[in-house]
């Protein structure tokens, strides 16, 4: 029997366990490690609802509205994102300028529905957790996503309806396709390869919308029959249990981190389809999950999740750029965020999408005549006279952005630094490799210490170095010894001087780097042979990690290496404090790893900094480089 569709109040707990996630991800991504997942939640559901929308309207009518829908999505989601692009602009304009670069492009592409496409060429990695000019743009590439599908997703239907005599039919071609993109995302997938291609395509991210959509074509919200037997609907509410229970399960567990292999090669998709299967259950009249996901604080949530979802970034990014202090005042700072982000979605709703998904010429024309009354509604006057500004403000930003192409001067010196000292990593690696391998019996350590100390009196290297602290015969013997180094944009930019200190040392730092998808680069390097003795690491400035991922990179370097890793100094991100006190029990559960502990060596020389308080300026490396260098030479092995 058919009914009037009806509106399902469980869809805006579903909606708010979304956005829920995705913001503790942002939060704490080492603890809510699959909170990402919460984009695929709002994927399914879109997929779904729109797709049973179309059909419904194609079973009553025979016909589409297609002009009807893309007026509505426009004024549903047009009138927040303006918002946010023109806001975001006025801010950067008069706080943050150097982030401007590249507004202009970024405001277009979001307007036309290929952010994510853009991201792609030109944007940061989704999951870059450390950056001093990170965009507070980059979690958009969903609204394009979900634009695209709006346009072209009516047209699909209508070729669909048009040339399938079954609804199973088209249900199997829509279910194919989402297999097929399934597949592209695992094929593309390399490990120690930059994810944002299949992280941000539309192509390889359709099954999410895929899987919602096909469920319509079988499970249609009109068609479902309230008035089941007693076992049916306990086997709805167990499968809606398990279903849940397999989601919050990959929300917290280790193998989604959104670095590794498992996440594209079938997570994501598993996370989908259980997705799926609640968001079926949910929509069933005779189970309880609708209940369930029914009550204020979610159908509160829910009902903003849209304005919830697109402010979240830009305030944690405009917030944490002005207290960089984030390391000492994690659950403060994290609060205020909240409150910050929630009170602007709820004056959003009210004020912007509320009244602009029912805008029409004559609720312009009374809104215009209210204005004029300037007695009885002062209060709208100052609202559009802050909305003008924002509007002036943000046009300005548009303008001046093209003329905006570095960060500032501090940060272009050290991409300099960085480009022209990875450029020669990779050339002098590859002699080095061969020459790892070409090494004989070595000398011995008391041997190699006399000659140091010969070498310091009558040929003196570095002299520059020894007013950094450290010796003459120290930078004798830092000629000598064999070290592989591994790190991130800290070590990258050093680089130079620890390889002048070390000649010998295979340095491989690169920007964005983070433990778990560079665990394989230590184990490629020791198949290569190129693992030296003395292994050095500088990874954790960008997202923490667990003991259990030390414990697979332990196993590969090995008993016999002598390991030492770098404390990080970053205290504008809140897992600084957990990664080095991790890096310390780590020492303590393992007899060859040392720590150097760089942190409370720089932190209380805000001057060995450039300003995001994290990457050494050239004075800064000299000294991180001689300690480094230092540190290691206590322990080495030669």
């Amino acid at each position: 029997m058919q009914r009037k569709n009806r509106f399902i109040k469980g869809y805006s707990g579903l909606r708010a366990l979304a956005v829920i996630g995705v913001i503790l991800y942002h939060f704490d991504p080492n603890t809510f490690i699959g909170g990402y997942l919460g984009v695929p939640i709002f994927f399914v559901l879109s997929g779904y609802l729109v797709t049973d929308h179309i059909l419904a309207s194609y079973e009553k009518t025979g016909y589409y509205d297609n002009k009807r829908f893309y007026l509505s999505r426009l004024k549903r989601l047009y009138p927040q994102l303006i918002t946010l692009l023109w806001a975001s602009g006025a801010y950067m304009l008069m706080f943050q300028q150097q982030t401007l670069a590249k507004f202009n492009q970024i405001v277009i592409t979001n307007l036309l529905n290929i952010y994510n496409f853009w991201q792609i060429v030109n944007g940061q990695s989704y999951f870059e957790r450390f950056a001093g000019n990170v965009s507070p743009f980059t979690h958009l590439w969903t609204m394009s996503i979900e634009g695209q599908f709006y346009i072209f997703w009516p047209l699909i239907m209508m070729v669909l309806i048009k040339f399938c005599k079954t609804r199973y039919r088209a249900f199997w071609i829509v279910i194919g396709f989402s297999i097929l993109s399934a597949l592209e995302m695992a094929i593309l997938y390399q490990p120690n390869v930059d994810t944002s291609r299949i992280y941000y395509g539309t192509d390889t991210r359709f099954f999410t919308l895929g899987l919602g959509a096909a469920l319509a074509f079988v499970w249609p919200i009109r068609h479902l029959n309230p008035k089941i037997n007693r076992n049916d609907w306990i086997i709805l509410d167990i499968t809606g249990a398990v279903s849940l229970i397999g989601m919050l399960w990959l929300f917290l567990s280790r193998i989604m981190d959104p670095q590794s292999a498992f996440a594209y090669r079938g997570g994501m998709f598993l996370f989908s389809l259980f997705t799926t299967i609640l968001v079926a259950i949910i929509a069933h009249p005779a189970s309880h999950w609708n209940q369930i996901f029914t009550n204020r604080i979610f159908d509160w949530i829910g009902s903003r999740s849209y304005g919830i979802y697109l402010y979240q970034f830009p305030v944690m990014v405009f917030f944490e750029a002005k207290f960089t202090d984030m390391a000492n005042h994690a659950v403060l700072y994290r609060l205020i965020e909240l409150a910050i982000i929630l009170g602007l979605a709820e004056l959003t709703y009210r004020f912007i999408e509320k009244p602009f998904s029912k805008i029409s010429f004559e609720s312009i024309r009374i809104f215009i005549a209210h204005l004029k009354n300037s007695e009885k509604n002062a209060h709208l006057r100052i609202a559009s006279g802050i909305s003008a500004l924002i509007l002036a403000l943000g046009t300005i930003a548009l303008i001046k952005s093209p003329a905006i192409k570095v960060v500032n001067a501090n940060k272009s010196q050290l991409a300099e630094r960085i480009k022209k000292n990875r450029a020669n990593q990779e050339k002098l690696n590859k002699q080095l490799i061969d020459k790892f391998k070409s090494t004989k019996k070595k000398e011995s350590k008391s041997k190699i210490y006399v000659e140091a100390e010969q070498a310091a009196k009558n040929k003196p290297v570095n002299k520059e170095f020894e007013k950094y602290g450290i010796s003459q015969v120290e930078l004798q013997l830092a000629q000598k010894v064999h070290v592989t180094a591994i790190g991130d944009s800290v070590m990258a930019g050093s680089s130079d001087m620890l390889k002048q200190l070390m000649p010998n040392a295979l340095i491989d730092a690169a920007v964005s780097r983070q433990l778990v998808p560079t665990i394989g680069l230590f184990d490629q390097y020791k198949g290569q042979g190129a693992l030296a003795e003395n292994v050095l690491i500088g990874l954790g400035t960008n997202g923490p990690f667990s003991m259990n991922d030390v414990d697979h990179l332990m196993k590969i370097i090995g008993p016999k290496r002598q390991v030492f890793w770098i404390s990080i100094h970053v205290p504008s991100r809140q897992w600084q404090g957990p990664v080095n006190d991790l890096i310390a029990k780590a020492s303590a559960k393992y007899k060859n790893l040392s720590v150097i502990d760089w942190y409370n060596y720089s932190k209380n020389h805000n001057d060995w900094f450039y300003g995001d308080q994290t990457h050494p300026n050239i004075e800064g490396s000299k000294y991180y480089s001689s300690y480094i260098t230092k540190e290691i030479l206590k322990k080495a092995k030669f």
